[in-house]
C-alpha cells in the first residue's frame, strides 16, 4: 500500500513586482495557514516517509514549516526543481519513479499541475487545490510505478478555509 499527500504551497506575497517568481516569498496568511495545515498533518497521523518540495521559495518555506509542526527534521526535506510548475505528466512520472522503499511521500509544489493530476488522472471530483491544500491518497499498490497509473482506494482533501478541520473523504 502506498499514501500519497499533494500539498500546494501556501500563499505567497506578491508585493514586489520585481522579485522573480521561483523566488517570491511566503505572505502573513501563508505564514499563518501552513502550520495549521502542518498540525492537521500531524493530528491525522499521516505516516511519511519522504518529503519532497519544489525549490521554488514559497513550496520550500512551506515544506519547512509544515515539517516543523509533524516533528520531521528540516534537513530530512528533498528539494527538487523538476516540481516548480511541473504539469500533471511530469507529476504523474515524477511519482512513478520514487523509491519504492517510501510507503508515504508527501510532495509540496503548485497549481494547475497537481489538480491537473488529481482531477484528470485520477478522476477525483477536484477542481482546485487551494494554496495549503492538501490531497491525501491511498493506493492498494505497492509499487509507485504501479501507483502512477492507478486510482486511489481512498481520497481526502483538506485546506485552510475549510473550517472543520477535519478532511473531507473525496472517495
Amino acid at each position: 500500500m502506498k499514501l500519497l499527500v499533494l500539498i500546494r504551497h501556501a500563499k505567497s506575497s506578491w508585493d514586489d513586482p520585481q522579485v522573480d517568481d521561483h523566488d517570491r516569498p511566503l505572505n502573513e496568511r501563508g505564514l499563518r495557514n501552513a502550520p495549521e495545515m502542518g498540525k492537521r498533518i500531524r493530528d491525522c497521523g499521516v505516516s511519511l516517509d519522504a518529503l519532497i518540495s519544489s525549490t521554488a521559495m514559497r513550496a520550500r518555506t512551506t515544506a519547512e514549516i509544515i515539517a516543523g509542526s509533524i516533528d520531521w527534521p528540516i534537513k530530512r526535506i528533498s528539494f527538487d526543481s523538476n516540481l516548480y510548475h511541473a504539469s500533471a505528466t511530469e507529476l504523474q512520472n515524477y511519482v512513478g519513479s520514487l523509491s519504492n522503499d517510501f510507503s508515504g511521500v508527501a510532495l509540496f509544489g503548485h497549481n494547475p499541475g497537481m489538480t491537473s493530476l488529481t482531477a484528470n488522472l485520477w478522476g477525483l471530483p477536484i477542481d482546485n487545490i487551494p494554496t495549503c491544500g492538501m490531497v491525501r491518497l491511498e493506493f492498494l499498490e505497492n509499487s509507485w510505478d504501479e501507483v502512477s497509473s492507478a486510482i486511489p482506494v481512498r481520497a481526502q482533501i483538506d485546506f485552510p478555509k475549510n473550517l472543520s478541520g477535519e478532511p473531507i473523504s473525496i472517495i
